[in-house]
């Protein structure tokens, strides 16, 4: 039985990366960092029915003898970094935790892996917005990179530091540059989420209205499901590399607004209002990924269409509503 260890096994995409490698006869690891709401840290892996098939470790990525102790415990044959402050509308405000917990505890996650365990298969979850100010058209593994957040510059940190130890220390360590993927375990301070939750609470009458910022931005969207295989598929390749994971086609939030508000019976303009605190520092405008490499190499291509999410997503936030619950 091949052992897994997941940082941020706890937000979206360690979720659903725990239900999957749980499906392939993983032991699966999580480490959480402990705080006042430990009693409902576990909601997603809850939501999916497999909180009780993972065995939870306190740590703290920027406390590396945290890190060390878990994987000597561990002995992992596989070590998935999700973990991150990955709000990027926090990154402004708290630029200097992103920095330490999003691209030193990155840094961190490499040299305990090298101490304690360096023939573990290491993946580090990089991100679309360190292509920002976009420099072409299509961003694929060998486009220029210019963040425009301290969440995708503490992300890019994290990104060259997994090529260096990769380069330095030989080991096997892949990033996956992914673009915004979704669900139902979506965080509800993220637009998408935002979206669906306030359809979801129009529709059943709790409110009347829903406040945005930038409808214009356009982003490449997936199922963070479908992603979080492409997750497993890099370390089960002979060399390790950089991929972009993407749908290769780009939807602004005024579409998927329009799409959600569709669905349920509603229209978007009686219940919008924008509001100018929602609208970034510096803004990202469009994100398109190029996401040929992974199709070849990999296999990999996403398997669900943006209307399929989005009902997905609308039909869980009408369910939660109805029942009073909250994620």
């Amino acid at each position: 039985m091949k052992s897994a260890l997941i940082t941020g096994v706890t937000g979206q995409d360690g979720a659903y990366l725990a239900q999957l490698l749980l499906t392939k006869g993983y032991h699966v690891h999580g480490l959480v960092r402990r705080s006042a709401s430990a009693d409902v840290v576990d909601t997603r892996l809850k939501w999916l029915g497999i909180a009780d098939k993972i065995t939870l470790h306190d740590g703290n990525l920027t406390d590396i003898t945290s890190l060390i102790r878990i994987m000597q415990s561990v002995k992992p044959d596989e070590i998935y970094n999700l973990g991150a402050q990955s709000f990027v509308k926090s990154s402004w405000q708290q630029p200097i935790l992103t920095g330490q917990v999003t691209g030193i505890g990155a840094a961190n996650m490499l040299e305990a892996a090298r101490i304690v365990a360096p023939g573990a298969r290491f993946y580090q979850a990089s991100t679309s917005e360190m292509f920002g100010l976009i420099q072409a058209e299509r961003q694929s593994e060998t486009t220029p990179f210019y963040p425009r957040s301290p969440y995708g510059v503490a992300k890019l940190y994290g990104h060259w530091m997994t090529v260096n130890y990769r380069e330095s220390f030989n080991m096997h360590a892949s990033s996956g540059i992914l673009f915004n993927h979704e669900s139902p375990l979506r965080g509800i301070e993220f637009v998408t989420r935002k979206i669906t939750n306030g359809v979801a609470r129009i529709k059943l009458g709790l409110e009347e209205t829903l406040a945005l910022g930038n409808m214009d931005a356009k982003r490449d969207w997936g199922h963070a499901r479908d992603y979080v295989e492409a997750m497993w598929l890099m370390l089960q390749q002979e060399t390790p590399d950089d991929y972009v994971i993407a749908t290769g086609q780009t939807t602004s939030v005024r579409d998927f607004c329009k799409l959600a508000f569709e669905y349920a019976g509603l229209n978007m303009e009686d219940h919008i209002v924008i509001d100018p605190a929602y609208f970034r520092p510096a803004e990202v405008e469009v994100l398109l990924g190029e996401p040929a490499k992974a199709n070849k190499k990999l296999g990999w291509k996403a398997s669900t269409t943006l209307e399929e999410l989005v009902r997905e997503m609308v039909d869980a936030d009408l369910d939660r509503v109805r029942q009073g619950l909250r994620l």
